[in-house]
């Protein structure tokens, strides 16, 4: 009986985001970069390609479950679902999860069109894992900024400082303009970079070492804590501040 209340709630997120036309734009995103990338070569595409799976994976997924949360916050639905029999637990998930199915399949459609025009050597297993895992992660950490926002420029703006504090020193990286050795352990400490290690190794040729399993463990138990302790936790506070009560 939960397992099918959490799909039928999943099902009414994944409508709901069509309706917000999230999932429209999403895609059309997905075929601008495809565009992009179909006319770039050599070796600026084989590092552009993980970075835009990267931006999707985890920025992408803030800004879009934000959104969610903040046109909810205006209909005032998710105060309302408090008086279902449907838990905490499965409203929180249901939005998680419909969030990273939709995500997911925008980012698929970047990776198959250019394995298919480009023939990318890639291992399916690891990519799908890796944009689930950095998806979730970034999902639920959306989710908790969404209780601090007051209105879409704030989220916005939110969006953009976590973007200048996380991404841009892991861009650096990538791009090889941060150079020094202890930048290597250091960045891992950052999920963005983290989800970066995860991706690349999709990419042949691959090598699980350390810093991969470190990463997935790393986005595995982070998001799991950051959603007990701190989504959870601070959820009824919210819906109850944003129903006016």
């Amino acid at each position: 009986m939960k397992a099918n209340r959490l799909i039928y709630l999943i099902k009414g997120e994944l409508i709901r985001l069509h309706k917000y036309k999230v999932t429209t734009i999403s895609f059309l995103i997905a075929i601008i970069w495809g565009v992009v990338l179909y006319f770039v070569e050599g070796d600026i595409f084989n590092s552009l390609l993980p970075f835009l799976i990267l931006v999707d994976a985890t920025l992408m997924s803030l800004m879009y479950i934000g959104s969610v949360m903040f046109f909810e916050k205006k209909e005032s639905t998710i105060s309302t679902m408090l008086v279902t029999p449907a838990k905490h637990s499965e409203i929180i998930l249901s939005k998680i999860f419909a969030n990273t199915i939709h995500n997911f399949l925008s980012t698929a459609l970047i990776v198959i069109v250019f394995v298919l025009i480009k023939d990318v050597q890639i291992n399916y297993l690891l990519i799908t894992l890796a944009v689930i895992i950095a998806t979730l992660f970034h999902t639920t950490i959306g989710f908790l900024l969404s209780y601090y926002q007051k209105d879409f420029t704030t989220m916005l703006m939110t969006i953009m400082m976590v973007s200048f504090i996380l991404l841009i020193p892991s861009a650096l990286y990538a791009f090889n303009i941060l150079k020094a050795a202890f930048w290597e352990y250091l960045l891992l400490i950052n999920p963005i970079q983290a989800a970066s290690e995860i991706i690349n190794q999709a990419f042949k040729p691959i090598d699980l070492n350390w810093k991969y399993y470190f990463s997935l463990v790393y986005l595995i138990i982070g998001g799991i804590l950051v959603y007990k302790y701190l989504v959870l936790t601070k959820f009824k506070n919210y819906a109850v501040s944003i129903s006016g009560v």
